[in-house]
């Protein structure tokens, strides 16, 4: 079981690696257009220093695995810190093709093969770039979220790359960075995301029975007061993947025409019922 899983890290903080690799130089380094985050920072530090990309990595990076290290653990630190020197050495040994120089088709696939690879790391334990890092630290000690820190640093990022690099580039590169964090966003939730619903009905017991049996889903029951009639009433919730929902509507939708569903995002799920049993 653990070689399983380690493999499957290993797996994935390579093929990472190599997507990331692909991104970077067979799609944004030949239109002269850079990533954001601190893997950008090191692009745009090539660009006007003529240092090696590989090296610039390294470097930039290097102080936010330490951080890493500190407060979230070594084995977290030790997979970023070999997944960064392996981009560093993808992107100084491995001869990617030049895949286009169609600007717009250069910004949104290399975002995306960008994303795919930061996605994969991430899913393998590890990160390809220290953004992500800096932002979980911040949000601790600010009032910002980790989402607020990552794009006020690119917006600083994109503003001085418009400077250096022209209006037009920095735009496209701003193109770059939505695409790939899309991508990251689908690869670690995706089709798989999970949604809470709560469902309010009087036919709750026909309606959780046959959760049970039809979908196989855990559901939870609880008394619940309405606001306006003043009256006790039970409430259903459970939690199902996005694809899952139309068919749960349609459940409920047949034991009881006027029930009030509310569907909300689950960003993340851990124990209980969440994958299919069967009760027959």
């Amino acid at each position: 079981m653990k070689f399983a899983r380690y493999s499957w890290s290993a797996g994935s903080l390579l093929a990472g690696v190599i997507v990331a690799g692909l991104g970077i130089a067979g799609f944004l380094i030949p239109n002269h257009f850079i990533d954001g985050g601190f893997s950008g920072i090191a692009m745009l530090l090539a660009k006007l220093t003529g240092v090696p990309l590989p090296i610039l990595i390294v470097v930039v990076n290097a102080p936010f695995v330490f951080i890493g290290y500190r407060h979230i653990g070594f084995i977290f630190a030790m997979k970023s810190a070999l997944a960064i020197i392996g981009l560093a050495i993808c992107l100084a040994v491995v001869p990617f093709p030049v895949v286009t120089s169609d600007k717009l088709l250069g910004s949104f696939f290399g975002g995306f093969f960008i994303g795919a690879g930061v996605g994969l790391a991430i899913r393998g334990g590890g990160v390809l770039d220290g953004t992500e890092v800096l932002a979980v630290i911040l949000s601790k000690r600010t009032f910002a979220t980790v989402g607020e820190v990552i794009l006020g640093l690119n917006v600083v990022i994109f503003c001085v790359a418009a400077v250096f690099l022209g209006v037009e580039s920095a735009l496209y590169s701003a193109l770059t960075y939505f695409a790939a964090s899309k991508t990251i966003d689908y690869l670690l939730h995706g089709i798989e995301a999970y949604n809470g619903v709560m469902i309010f009905s009087a036919q709750n017991e026909a309606i959780r029975q046959a959760i049970l049996s039809e979908m196989g889903r855990g559901v939870t029951s609880f008394m619940a007061k309405g606001g306006y009639t003043d009256s006790a009433q039970e409430v259903l919730f459970c939690v199902i993947t996005r694809l899952e929902i139309t068919r749960l509507e349609t459940i409920v939708k047949a034991k009881d025409p006027l029930a009030f569903i509310v569907v909300s995002p689950v960003h993340e799920t851990s124990g209980g019922v969440l994958k299919k049993k069967d009760y027959h």
